[in-house]
């Protein structure tokens, strides 16, 4: 049984893997019909937070509060608040559309899974490739069939790690079409990307990590790539 909540509030969060520091005194907060962006460079901790926001990993100090709770507060019933959309897709590649999310609405005890199953593949636009095999179909179409498999539970928080690496403008497209979707019906949304192109078109605000630490947090407005020259991009010499 999941609980609702509007708001996500990281406080003071680090973490750290032995003398390696992933994550330090990190706060920010997101709100419900917002997108989020995490931008920086490789190993800024993009990657770490989106683990923690996901309960997926603990944070060495601070805390993640998802409405009035802690993940530990609220315990398993938070797990079914949450999407996770990682990199690897977590599809079953020899199953076909339809076997994968049955599957994975079995897991999650979604009520009524055909009438689940079949509502999302129509919103992937994969009705007509039901009952084929997941390992002959394009990146994008895996992505979009990975999507509506993290939204089967219907979850308040939805975390995306990467989401539009190796797509075509068409796929790209269809994403952030389902996202702007998504948004608009109060989900809470958590992107990682590199590609600011793409965030100029979705992100609401922006959270800018280097080295572990958030350099700045603020209203996109058009101002995407501004913010990441500003504070990620080094001045050359």
């Amino acid at each position: 049984m999941s609980f609702d909540f509007t708001e996500v509030a990281v406080r003071d969060v680090s973490r750290h893997y032995g003398r390696r520091r992933a994550l330090s005194h990190v706060s920010l907060t997101c709100r419900s019909g917002e997108v989020l962006g995490l931008l920086g460079p490789n190993g800024a901790g993009k990657s770490t937070l989106l683990a923690i926001l996901a309960t997926l990993l603990a944070p060495s100090a601070g805390e993640v509060r998802y409405g009035e709770r802690t993940a530990a507060e609220a315990g398993p019933s938070l797990r079914a608040s949450l999407g996770f959309l990682a990199h690897d897709l977590h599809l079953y590649p020899e199953l076909t559309a339809a076997e994968n999310l049955r599957f994975f609405a079995r897991l999650y005890g979604v009520p009524d899974v055909p009438a689940k199953v079949s509502a999302a593949l129509d919103r992937a636009g994969l009705a007509s490739r039901r009952d084929d095999i997941v390992s002959g179909f394009s990146r994008g179409m895996r992505q979009r069939l990975a999507l509506e498999r993290a939204l089967l539970h219907d979850p308040r928080l939805l975390l995306l790690d990467e989401p539009f690496t190796g797509l075509d403008d068409a796929s790209v497209a269809a994403l952030v079409a389902r996202l702007r979707e998504l948004r608009a019906a109060g989900r809470i949304l958590v992107v990682v990307t590199h590609d600011l192109d793409v965030a100029e078109r979705l992100l609401d605000r922006v959270a800018v990590l280097k080295d572990g630490r958030l350099v700045a947090c603020d209203e996109a407005q058009g101002r995407i790539r501004e913010h990441y020259r500003a504070h990620v991009t080094e001045p050359r010499a």
